[in-house]
């Protein structure tokens, strides 16, 4: 076999890793059934008397719906932040959202650095990791912090992407934590106007949402292209610096 030591290590590496993912797979889909998770899936009325059964620690199963729903990125993050503020009203529905949301976007970020690319692209399409991972690599955190603060860009699908980045820990929670605030505070105001029967209120924040979301979504693409634009970096740079293109390459979907 003409394999060397150190090919041997990394696909011993890569096999633990994959076994690893395997297990959490399994271990999951079994909590989801075995504690009726699915009902995230359903209607607003059930995941409220889902969270209000866990009473005293209602507070605690409702942040680990929110992890959940960051983890698990087709869960509606929308149906949970409007329960926020409807069971605990504007100020606490914030913080408890606010808190699963952080551990649940550092929860996808860790997992696609340990995994890598493997998690990654059974997480998020490859049209997904195609489209941002430009801005990653070469924009760095400012764009980021744009992704997560402009509505209508998949938020939880970014928790991955930069997860398998050279993005810093730190600088990561930082702008997904502020990029997400305005979004679940929204949410949280409008959720606890439906509980108050402030329907005026909640039809006023329902339409400015409407309305930026709208926009976000048939303008998106076009300002991604405007921001690659303005932004890009010159190809005689990369020519230039190899080892620093290598050092800087962080995410290639595979064919």
């Amino acid at each position: 076999m003409n394999g060397t030591p150190g090919s041997f290590l990394m696909n011993g590496r890569l096999a633990f890793r994959i076994v690893i993912l395997l297990l959490l797979i399994i271990l999951s889909t079994y909590l989801f059934i075995h504690f009726d998770l699915y009902i995230l899936l359903s209607s607003r009325r059930r995941v409220i008397e889902f969270i209000n059964s866990s009473h005293p620690y209602d507070e605690l199963v409702f942040i680990f719906l929110q992890i959940l729903q960051v983890v698990a990125a087709p869960i509606p993050g929308e149906l949970t932040g409007l329960i926020g503020g409807y069971l605990y009203g504007p100020v606490l529905g914030t913080i408890y959202s606010t808190i699963g949301l952080t551990i649940g976007s550092w929860t996808a970020f860790v997992l696609a650095r340990f995994f890598g690319l493997p998690l990654v692209e059974k997480v998020v399409s490859t049209a997904v990791i195609e489209k941002y991972d430009y801005f990653l690599e070469h924009r760095g955190l400012f764009v980021s912090f744009l992704l997560f603060l402009i509505p209508g860009f998949p938020k939880d699908y970014l928790c991955y992407i930069m997860g398998a980045s050279h993005m810093k820990t730190w600088h990561f929670l930082g702008i997904s934590t502020i990029g997400r605030l305005i979004g679940t505070i929204l949410l949280s105001v409008s959720g606890s106007c439906a509980r108050n029967d402030q329907y005026i209120e909640l039809l006023f924040i329902a339409g400015v949402s409407c309305l930026l979301i709208a926009i976000a979504y048939f303008y998106r693409d076009k300002w991604l292209e405007e921001l690659k634009r303005r932004h890009i970096i010159p190809e005689h740079h990369w020519k230039s610096n190899p080892d620093q293109n290598q050092k800087e390459n962080q995410i290639k979907p595979q064919n």
